[in-house]
């Protein structure tokens, strides 16, 4: 599918949704492996969205759906949160929105919104809760998929290096964790052994389909196993110091506008 046939997909989804829903969307990108850079041929566009609903929405004493989500649907996977859940999130640090406002692929923005959002990101972003969620992800995955098989799916390695490489990120102490993998490789990973693997690996991935298998990589299993070792190693990351009331006075300026 081109681009831009894609684009006008998303794009005509987004506008029936805020008529269906009766919200406004503020920001939609682009948030799998296609924003990683290293889709399949068949891999899915998985579109994730921030909405705000109407004043009067949020003026009840009744607790309401605060996510949309649409069934996969020709290879778009469609999914928003709402405004006021997705700053509680901001305030934890949540790693998968903070990916979202580094996509490469950014399908809407509202200027000022994707503005101000990114600016109290940067002031609630904590390394630690960061550098845990990932460090979690890669060994869940590490576990649930590659330890101890015969045959693994390529994919599942990708989904255990891109935490790590996350991890190491955080530990030399560059910011918020970038949605490109390319771009953690080129930053962190010295080893040039692994490098080579991992470029072998990443060329069979973009060629083959979601669901191809292979013996395990030996010189990428004795790096994850290496690696997941000194990270659990390691001493707790800084914490986030962001100010609570700058997420209240950001909510009332976008929800309880008429």
């Amino acid at each position: 599918m081109k681009t831009n046939d894609v684009s006008q997909r998303v794009r005509g989804a987004l506008t029936r949704l805020e008529t269906e829903q009766d919200v406004r969307v503020l920001y939609a990108c682009e948030s799998g492996s296609r924003a990683w850079g290293f889709a399949s041929q068949d891999s899915d566009y998985d579109v994730r969205f921030l909405y705000v609903h109407r004043r009067e929405w949020y003026l009840s004493i009744e607790s309401r759906r605060d996510v949309i989500e649409e069934p996969l649907c020709d290879e778009l996977d469609v999914s928003g949160w709402e405004l006021r859940k997705a700053l509680r999130l901001l305030r934890k640090s949540n790693p998968p929105l903070l990916e979202w406002m580094k996509s490469p692929m950014v399908y809407h923005r509202d200027p000022d919104f994707t503005r101000e959002f990114e600016e109290l990101a940067g002031m609630f972003y904590s390394p630690r809760r960061c550098f845990a969620h990932y460090l979690h992800m890669a060994s869940g995955n590490w576990k649930g998929y590659l330890e101890g098989r015969d045959q693994v799916s390529l994919k599942k390695y990708l989904y255990v290096l891109r935490p790590l490489l996350a991890c190491r990120w955080i530990e030399r102490s560059l910011g918020q964790v970038p949605m490109l993998f390319q771009e953690l490789v080129d930053a962190v990973l010295d080893e040039r052994e692994v490098r080579l693997a991992l470029e072998a690996l990443l060329v069979r991935k973009r060629a083959g389909d979601e669901l191809s298998k292979s013996a395990p990589d030996a010189v990428l299993s004795r790096f994850i196993v290496a690696e997941l070792q000194r990270l659990k190693a390691l001493g707790d990351p800084e914490d986030a110091m962001g100010d609570l009331d700058e997420l209240d006075i950001f909510f009332r300026r976008y929800a309880l506008k008429s």
